[in-house]
């Protein structure tokens, strides 16, 4: 398959619905967090501990598909990842303990993350170097949908039918999925040559190279950002702030639409400038936000316009950081483009959890904890970035190494 016949709309409406498995699982019951913990008679923050559960499992999932994916195919890898989601939804759904939620998360989290990886790795068979990044950001684009239309979905299955509905949802999306991409999903993965290399080998590969971990420490830690606002998000939002479950998915959406515009821009910027420069930009507007939030947040807390317009922006940066990220650094493996984003994606949902959890473990009931995460975050993502990318040419060892990972694999 060449990449005119998969550049069409519908093809890349399908991988948008593929990667919106993990939004829709994290967003969707984020209005219900207080109805679940009461139906459980447990605490909120045992509640916010699904999440990082969740992210604990989708990257194990990513970590094991992508290797999968790349010695058996994209089509095996994602119908066995929806299948373990499909069960893990309708298990969350009859969940009577918060231990067997948890267990239900860290399945339904497994296989959304062995479906999910290989988005990147379909991108990355078809298309190379900014096309890659411009596919990849009409994907996140469409994708963005899913995390601004849950908390409402959320929302009303909650107000309808109770907040176990949620999950029966999810399930039944990702069956309706399952059900497309048999019929309509290609295999793209390209045959290697030569002998085929192992799992192990190839992480080792990826976790050596130097340009690549510069990349993920740039994509991690602003995903780390990201999932701890997410999971501080109920209590900023519907406890400091008094903000009402039904009014909670205006102020979280309007962080998806900016999220959605910086996509598109970003697919605009990709003609006059380069994935790395438009993600340092990106890094930087994060820096600059989080730490002004945080710093207001110390002198004399803001009213909620000022708090949700300063997280709009730090949020909306993702679209300048994620795709160029995770696209530049599939560049030096195309052979291993699924372990690669496996590695990437992985990494982002490990220090998501690690965030939220820091966010949950410091919560004294003020944001103070939940903005020194997101304020931090970004430092860390710039300092590692550039003290791994010191002294290389970037463009000139794209090119190189993405020769010599053709020819090795």
């Amino acid at each position: 398959m060449n990449t005119k016949q998969t550049s069409n709309r519908g093809f890349i409406w399908m991988l948008a619905g593929l990667i919106s498995v993990g939004p829709l699982a994290v967003d969707a019951y984020l209005p219900a967090m207080p109805a679940i913990a009461d139906s459980l008679g447990v605490s909120i923050h045992q509640i916010e501990l699904t999440l990082s559960i969740y992210l604990v499992g989708f990257a194990l999932g990513q970590l094991i598909g992508g290797p999968l994916s790349d010695r058996y195919g994209r089509r095996i890898t994602i119908f066995s990842g929806l299948a373990l989601y499909i069960a893990g939804s309708l298990v969350a759904a009859m969940s009577d303990t918060i231990q067997l939620l948890w267990a239900a998360r860290l399945l339904q989290a497994f296989g959304g993350g062995m479906g999910v990886v290989n988005t990147m790795a379909v991108v990355r068979d078809l298309y190379s170097g900014r096309e890659a990044a411009k596919a990849l950001s009409r994907v996140v684009a469409i994708m963005m949908a899913a995390p601004l239309v849950a908390p409402f979905l959320g929302s009303a299955l909650l107000l309808v039918s109770g907040w176990r509905s949620i999950f029966i949802g999810l399930g039944i999306y990702a069956a309706l999925l399952l059900a497309a991409l048999v019929w309509m999903l290609p295999e793209t993965r390209q045959a290697a040559t030569g002998p085929s290399k192992s799992p192990l080998k190839r992480y080792l590969e990826v976790l050596k190279h130097r340009p690549v971990l510069g990349f993920l420490a740039a994509t991690a830690f602003s995903q780390a950002s990201m999932f701890a606002f997410i999971t501080g998000s109920s209590l900023l939002y519907m406890e400091y702030y008094e903000v009402s479950a039904q009014v909670f998915p205006f102020v979280f959406g309007a962080n998806i639409l900016v999220l959605i515009l910086c996509n598109r821009l970003n697919v605009r910027l990709l003609a006059k400038a380069s994935p790395l420069r438009i993600l340092g930009f990106g890094q930087g507007v994060q820096l600059v936000t989080g730490s002004l939030l945080l710093l207001i947040f110390i002198i004399q807390p803001p009213p909620l316009w000022v708090t949700v317009g300063l997280i709009m922006l730090f949020i909306g940066m993702q679209g300048l950081i994620i795709a160029n990220g995770i696209s530049s650094a599939a560049e030096y493996f195309p052979h291993s483009a699924a372990t690669t984003s496996a590695v990437m994606n992985a990494s982002g949902f490990a220090m998501g959890a690690v965030a939220g959890g820091a966010v949950g473990i410091l919560g004294d009931g003020s944001p103070l904890p939940l903005l020194g995460v997101m304020a931090a975050s970004p430092v860390l993502g710039i300092a590692l970035r550039r003290l791994l990318h010191r002294g290389l040419d970037l463009t000139e060892t794209s090119k190189a190494e993405a020769s010599k990972a053709k020819i090795s694999n």
